[in-house]
């Protein structure tokens, strides 16, 4: 038996530390997007404040600049950045534009999807950096959009990134379901499920979740009452799931 027990602990061992490489070159990545996003906002603060509300010599300069909404164009008229509480219509931004909706993720998605869509918010206070031709790329609101492909189950604060068709990829923030706090950061496959996570719950829950191709291992600790546990019992372990939802656990004991 332990014959057969070592070598399936060094395999999942080398597959978890495999998935643990991957989740940390994308955790680089979006540490250098979130500084490069940081420089520009303060460049963009300082040409504003610098080039919009220049006085003449001798002037009083405004302490305080209130307005309910700024949308800076690129140099093709493009409008690229949304600044607001909530942020500003823009002709271009696509999130808003039925038609062009229709034409991409309407013919993509096919069936209700543009009944479901009706209900979903597109609002933020916040920021809203859009590509050339209208997606949203980056948001940092309070909260932020819901998915292109679906409402969130609760208000989410914090930042989301997006692919080139406005598909949520990656993101971190505070969700409140239901009055409850869960913090996650999430890693999403390209057909918009999840393929890493961390997260927080409130019931104590804490842990990695990775998933691919229905295949999906947890580490960490869980209640009876988290979404990846069959378990009647709190543990801390691991938890290994296929895509026939066999299951295969692994916990500490409970100490004596």
């Amino acid at each position: 038996m332990e014959n057969t027990i070592g070598p399936l602990l060094t395999k999942i061992t080398e597959q978890i530390m495999s998935e643990i490489d991957a989740i940390k070159k994308e955790l680089t990545k979006l540490k250098v997007r979130n500084q490069v996003l940081v420089s520009l906002l303060l460049i963009l603060i300082i040409a504003l404040i610098s080039s919009a509300f220049v006085q003449p010599t001798g002037s009083k300069v405004p302490e305080v600049i209130r307005v309910q909404g700024i949308i800076i164009e690129d140099n093709k008229g493009n409008e690229r950045i949304l600044i607001g509480a909530p942020i500003p219509f823009a002709e271009n931004r696509i999130r808003t534009d039925t038609s062009r909706i229709k034409l991409t993720w309407g013919k993509r998605m096919g069936g209700n999807y543009m009944k479901w869509y009706k209900n979903y918010n597109h609002d933020a206070n916040g920021i809203v950096i859009l590509d050339e031709n209208g997606w949203d790329k980056i948001v940092i609101g309070d909260p932020v959009p819901d998915p292109i492909i679906g409402n969130r189950i609760g208000p989410e604060t914090g930042m989301v990134y997006n692919d080139s068709q406005g598909l949520e990829r990656s993101g971190y923030g505070l969700l409140d379901v239901e009055g409850e706090l869960r913090t996650v950061l999430g890693l999403d496959h390209g057909n918009g499920t999840e393929g890493a996570a961390l997260s927080v719950m409130p019931d104590g829950s804490v842990g990695l979740y990775l998933n691919s191709d229905g295949n999906s291992i947890f580490l960490g600790r869980a209640t009876p009452s988290h979404w990846t546990s069959p378990d009647s019992s709190d543990f801390n372990g691991m938890i290994f799931q296929d895509n026939n939802d066999n299951y295969r656990i692994f916990k500490t004991k409970k100490a004596p």
